[in-house]
């Protein structure tokens, strides 16, 4: 269990990163974009899609990291004033959901590389269409993994924020 836990962190620290390079990466894109734009008179136009895919690519590893440490947005108003065993059933039937969406993710965004692969970006011809796709299957699969993790072992206990975690006081 602690090899399955170690991995997961590993995986975690990957999405995590991937996530947050994309973030830095779109941070100096875009004011870079609107220099050439208004400062050179003179755009660039690689700038806005490259920022597109970079979402992409933060969006879909940044949502499993998040998923992983309890940082998803959650409801659980009504299900906290359910009885115990019901709470239960709650938990592992919304963890199923969430097996069903990384799969959905996982299969279809599959199919749509596969579809889009021999397709190229106008602005990067070098790049393949089904390239950029790819963050939607292996985001899903890193989410499945996630809730692999969470229905074998339980949740990670020594991550920072879990909103699912015990409150912290204010002072």
């Amino acid at each position: 269990m602690r090899a399955l836990r170690r991995a997961m962190d590993a995986l975690y620290l990957f999405c995590a990163g991937i996530s947050g390079v994309a973030l830095v990466l779109i941070s100096f894109i875009i004011p870079w974009g609107v220099f050439t734009r208004y400062g050179l008179e003179h755009a660039a136009s690689w700038p806005e899609p490259l920022a597109i895919l970079l979402t992409v690519v933060m969006t879909f590893f940044g949502a499993a990291a998040c998923y992983r440490v309890g940082l998803h947005m959650r409801v659980g108003y009504v299900r906290d004033k359910m009885p115990r065993p019901l709470q239960i059933v709650l938990d592992l039937l919304a963890e199923g959901l969430v097996m069903l969406i990384g799969l959905f993710m996982l299969v279809w965004g599959y199919s749509l590389c596969a579809t889009t692969w021999d397709q190229t970006v106008a602005e990067f011809p070098a790049l393949s269409e089904g390239v950029t796709y790819l963050p939607i299957p292996l985001g899903g699969l890193c989410l499945m993994l996630f809730v692999a993790e969470r229905m074998l072992i339980g949740r990670p206990t020594d991550t920072l924020g879990d909103a699912h975690g015990p409150a912290v006081p204010i002072d």
